[in-house]
Protein backbone atom coordinates (compact mmCIF):
# COMPACT_ATOMS: atom_id res chain seq x y z
CA UNK A 1 0.00 0.00 0.00
CA UNK A 2 1.57 3.07 -1.18
CA UNK A 3 0.08 6.18 0.59
CA UNK A 4 -0.40 8.87 -1.22
CA UNK A 5 0.35 12.65 -0.65
CA UNK A 6 2.63 13.25 2.86
CA UNK A 7 2.06 9.96 5.10
CA UNK A 8 1.96 10.35 8.47
CA UNK A 9 1.21 7.94 11.80
CA UNK A 10 -1.94 8.75 13.78
CA UNK A 11 0.80 9.43 16.43
CA UNK A 12 2.87 11.06 14.32
CA UNK A 13 -0.19 13.76 13.44
CA UNK A 14 -1.10 13.69 17.10
CA UNK A 15 1.99 15.03 18.24
CA UNK A 16 1.95 17.57 15.21
CA UNK A 17 -1.46 18.51 15.90
CA UNK A 18 0.07 19.12 19.71
CA UNK A 19 2.58 21.49 18.65
CA UNK A 20 0.36 23.35 16.80
CA UNK A 21 -2.22 24.19 19.76
CA UNK A 22 0.68 24.94 22.07
CA UNK A 23 1.74 27.41 19.51
CA UNK A 24 -1.16 28.69 18.86
CA UNK A 25 -3.07 28.85 22.42
CA UNK A 26 -0.37 29.22 25.06
CA UNK A 27 3.09 30.17 23.35
CA UNK A 28 1.85 33.05 20.95
CA UNK A 29 -0.91 34.50 23.74
CA UNK A 30 1.93 35.10 26.05
CA UNK A 31 4.25 36.88 23.30
CA UNK A 32 1.65 39.03 22.18
CA UNK A 33 1.35 39.76 25.64
CA UNK A 34 4.48 40.42 26.31
CA UNK A 35 4.84 42.57 22.96
CA UNK A 36 1.90 44.84 24.55
CA UNK A 37 3.74 45.58 27.80
CA UNK A 38 6.77 46.56 26.51
CA UNK A 39 5.34 48.62 23.74
CA UNK A 40 3.38 50.65 26.61
CA UNK A 41 6.94 51.79 28.29
CA UNK A 42 8.02 54.39 25.49
CA UNK A 43 10.40 54.05 23.19
CA UNK A 44 10.47 50.88 21.04
CA UNK A 45 13.77 51.45 19.35
CA UNK A 46 15.72 50.60 22.13
CA UNK A 47 13.08 48.40 23.86
CA UNK A 48 14.69 44.70 24.30
CA UNK A 49 11.53 43.68 25.20
CA UNK A 50 9.62 44.45 22.43
CA UNK A 51 12.26 43.94 19.98
CA UNK A 52 13.18 40.73 21.08
CA UNK A 53 8.92 39.70 21.43
CA UNK A 54 8.43 41.11 17.81
CA UNK A 55 11.33 38.66 16.69
CA UNK A 56 9.73 35.88 18.75
CA UNK A 57 6.33 36.74 17.57
CA UNK A 58 7.59 36.38 13.43
CA UNK A 59 9.21 32.74 14.56
CA UNK A 60 5.85 31.33 16.23
CA UNK A 61 3.60 32.59 12.83
CA UNK A 62 6.30 31.23 11.12
CA UNK A 63 6.21 27.65 12.81
CA UNK A 64 2.41 27.76 13.07
CA UNK A 65 2.35 28.41 9.06
CA UNK A 66 4.79 25.67 8.06
CA UNK A 67 2.95 23.08 10.77
CA UNK A 68 -0.59 24.01 8.76
CA UNK A 69 0.72 23.61 5.43
CA UNK A 70 2.07 20.20 6.85
CA UNK A 71 -1.32 19.00 7.93
CA UNK A 72 -3.04 20.04 5.12
CA UNK A 73 -0.89 17.91 3.01
CA UNK A 74 -0.66 14.93 5.44
CA UNK A 75 -2.49 11.68 5.16
CA UNK A 76 -2.74 9.44 8.25
CA UNK A 77 -1.62 6.20 7.61
CA UNK A 78 -2.80 3.90 10.50
CA UNK A 79 0.22 0.84 10.45
CA UNK A 80 -1.79 -1.87 12.31
CA UNK A 81 -4.44 -1.67 8.83
CA UNK A 82 -2.05 -3.03 7.07
CA UNK A 83 -3.50 -6.06 5.01
CA UNK A 84 0.01 -7.18 3.25
CA UNK A 85 2.08 -7.97 6.59
CA UNK A 86 4.88 -9.87 4.77
CA UNK A 87 6.25 -7.13 2.61
CA UNK A 88 7.91 -3.52 3.88
CA UNK A 89 4.99 -0.89 3.88
CA UNK A 90 4.77 2.77 5.47
CA UNK A 91 4.90 1.92 9.20
CA UNK A 92 6.54 -1.12 9.27
CA UNK A 93 9.12 -2.14 12.02
CA UNK A 94 11.78 -4.02 9.61
CA UNK A 95 14.73 -5.57 11.15
CA UNK A 96 17.73 -5.32 8.22
CA UNK A 97 21.28 -6.97 8.09
CA UNK A 98 25.01 -5.54 6.54
CA UNK A 99 27.25 -7.24 4.51
CA UNK A 100 29.11 -7.50 7.94
CA UNK A 101 26.09 -8.99 9.83
CA UNK A 102 25.40 -6.01 11.73
CA UNK A 103 21.80 -5.86 12.63
CA UNK A 104 19.25 -2.91 12.88
CA UNK A 105 15.75 -2.12 13.59
CA UNK A 106 14.50 0.57 12.01
CA UNK A 107 10.47 2.10 11.73
CA UNK A 108 9.36 3.54 8.23
CA UNK A 109 7.08 6.91 9.60
CA UNK A 110 6.46 9.99 7.80
CA UNK A 111 9.17 11.98 6.92
CA UNK A 112 7.60 14.86 9.03
CA UNK A 113 7.67 12.46 12.80
CA UNK A 114 11.61 10.82 11.50
CA UNK A 115 13.94 10.27 14.19
CA UNK A 116 17.21 8.63 13.34
CA UNK A 117 18.02 8.63 16.82
CA UNK A 118 15.04 6.43 17.72
CA UNK A 119 15.54 4.84 14.60
CA UNK A 120 12.47 6.09 13.32
CA UNK A 121 13.31 6.70 9.33
CA UNK A 122 11.18 9.17 6.47
CA UNK A 123 9.18 8.00 4.01
CA UNK A 124 11.10 9.49 1.43
CA UNK A 125 14.42 8.85 2.85
CA UNK A 126 16.94 6.60 1.07
CA UNK A 127 16.90 3.59 2.92
CA UNK A 128 12.95 3.73 3.13
CA UNK A 129 12.86 3.67 -0.79
CA UNK A 130 15.17 0.87 -0.96
CA UNK A 131 13.35 -1.42 1.87
CA UNK A 132 9.67 -0.46 -0.02
CA UNK A 133 7.64 -3.55 -1.02
CA UNK A 134 10.82 -6.43 0.27
CA UNK A 135 9.88 -9.01 1.49
CA UNK A 136 12.08 -11.42 3.98
CA UNK A 137 15.23 -12.64 2.44
CA UNK A 138 15.25 -9.75 -0.29
CA UNK A 139 18.80 -7.71 -0.51
CA UNK A 140 18.32 -3.98 -1.49
CA UNK A 141 21.12 -1.83 -2.23
CA UNK A 142 21.23 1.61 -0.94
CA UNK A 143 23.08 4.62 -2.35
CA UNK A 144 25.09 6.37 0.31
CA UNK A 145 27.91 9.23 0.03
CA UNK A 146 30.09 7.06 1.01
CA UNK A 147 29.65 4.53 -1.33
CA UNK A 148 26.45 1.61 -2.05
CA UNK A 149 25.60 -0.41 0.90
CA UNK A 150 23.57 -4.05 0.69
CA UNK A 151 21.08 -4.80 3.30
CA UNK A 152 18.78 -8.04 3.80
CA UNK A 153 15.59 -7.75 5.55
CA UNK A 154 15.55 -10.51 7.77
CA UNK A 155 12.49 -9.26 9.87
CA UNK A 156 9.30 -7.44 8.97
CA UNK A 157 6.67 -6.51 11.96
CA UNK A 158 3.12 -3.82 12.18
CA UNK A 159 1.97 -2.28 15.21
Amino acid sequence: MKPAGNPITPKGFAAMRARYDTLLGKDRPEIVEIISWAAGNGDRSENGDYIYGRKKLREIDRELARLSRRMKAARVVDPSEQPDRSRVFFGAEVTIADEDDEHRTVTIVGDDEADAGSSRIGWGSPLARALRGASIGDLRTVRLPAGNKEWEVIGIAYP
